[in-house]
């Protein structure tokens, strides 16, 4: 599993030009699932992100995490975190989960999130629109197997 955290002032999600979701300070999260995942990856995750101290404390340190900070977390699947580049200039997919699959595990993630900090999705397999005023910006590519 993958996830490329990116810390925002706010998000706004948008599928066929509805509104979807929306977060204000808080972290962006598209989350990449393999075929190889399993339950200990989306735990890694659940533990890890909603406690990566990535927001300033009053010195303009790091030292603050996104619950500390009183933000929000907004959760976007994204098969494409698996593209394979190394054949070609067409990317290749095949090390993503198969959607059927995915889905569940997707949306097990947002509900156990949502537990632990206020946490919103897209809707998965959408086409997305996705309006983010990052923050710093802070970017952070994450892998549970590394």
């Amino acid at each position: 599993m993958r996830a490329l955290v990116q810390r925002v002032r706010e998000t706004d999600l948008f599928v066929n030009g509805e509104l979807i979701s929306h977060i204000g300070k808080g972290v962006l999260v598209f989350i990449g699932l393999s075929k190889d995942d399993t339950d200990k990856d989306t735990q890694y995750f659940l533990k890890k992100i909603p406690q990566l101290r990535i927001f300033e404390d009053e010195n303009g340190k790091m030292n603050l995490n996104v619950l500390q900070a009183g933000g929000e977390i907004l959760l976007v699947s994204q098969f494409t975190l698996f593209a394979d580049t190394s054949h070609g200039n067409r990317p290749s997919f095949i090390d993503a989960m198969e959607y059927s699959s995915a889905q569940p595990v997707f949306q097990d993630m947002v509900d156990q999130m949502n537990r632990i900090v206020t946490t919103k999705s897209g809707i998965f397999g959408a086409d997305m629109k996705i309006d983010a005023k990052l923050d710093g910006p802070v970017t952070i590519m994450m892998d549970s197997r590394k």
